[in-house]
């Protein structure tokens, strides 16, 4: 895999309901993605790279826990049994379709575990241009989710922003020791192009009396 590329002024996550707000209000949204049938998705892609491959992302299990919004099943979800038979390394990613980005774009979406004890589950958020959906080209780390830190136990919205112009694509990566791994959901991810510059969501926020809501908020 390519040298991964960290965050810098031209890609930066934000945990930030104000930032996500704000830019909402003024940018087009040209993804948004329930996961009413995963097994149906226009557009999105699925790479295995588990060793030994197993199990895609599938159809949320809705005795596990519930969707974030619509019916109890309709979210994405990834497990341990990505790697054939729960044994080996999981590196399973689902990509989102090829989309045209205009400037300043902000990605959110909605993630939870099902906090079995002794279990590290961990979510990457990665960022590639253009309309490639090979692993390799996702060297634009937006966010890494879970391991050390503890995966949120209830839904929670994550939003990061990116500055591209042309066509980009987004991919959430499962990964880990199958042994280490448990479960993950992935809910109600939205794609805003054409926000306002970081420098203005502030005074987008003034206006709109959104000071207070500078922090993650769960569902």
């Amino acid at each position: 895999m390519k040298p991964v590329k960290t965050l810098g002024a031209a890609a930066a996550l934000s945990l930030s309901v104000l930032g996500a707000t704000a830019a909402q209000a003024a940018g087009v949204e040209i993804l948004n993605e329930g996961f009413a049938s995963v097994a149906g998705l226009d557009g999105w892609v699925q790479v295995n790279a588990s060793v030994p491959p197993g199990s895609g992302w599938f159809q949320g299990n809705a005795q596990l826990f519930p969707a974030q919004a619509g019916p109890s099943d309709s979210y994405a979800a990834a497990n341990f049994l990505g790697a054939g038979n729960g044994i080996g390394t999981v590196d399973n990613w689902l990509i989102t379709p090829a989309l045209d980005l205009s400037g300043t774009t902000l990605l959110s979406f909605y993630t939870r575990h099902d906090a079995t004890p002794g279990f590290n589950d961990v979510l990457e958020v990665r960022f590639s241009s253009g309309a490639g959906t090979d692993p390799s080209g996702f060297d634009t780390v937006l966010a890494t989710l879970g391991g050390t830190a503890g995966y949120p136990e209830d839904w929670q919205q994550f939003t990061a922003s990116i500055t591209e112009n042309g066509s980009g694509r987004f991919a959430f990566r499962y990964l880990g020791p199958a042994d280490t791994l448990n479960y993950v959901g992935l809910d109600t991810v939205s794609v805003v192009t054409a926000v306002p510059e970081p420098s203005a969501w502030l005074m987008l926020a003034l206006g709109a009396g959104l000071l207070p809501a500078l922090r993650r908020r769960a569902s």
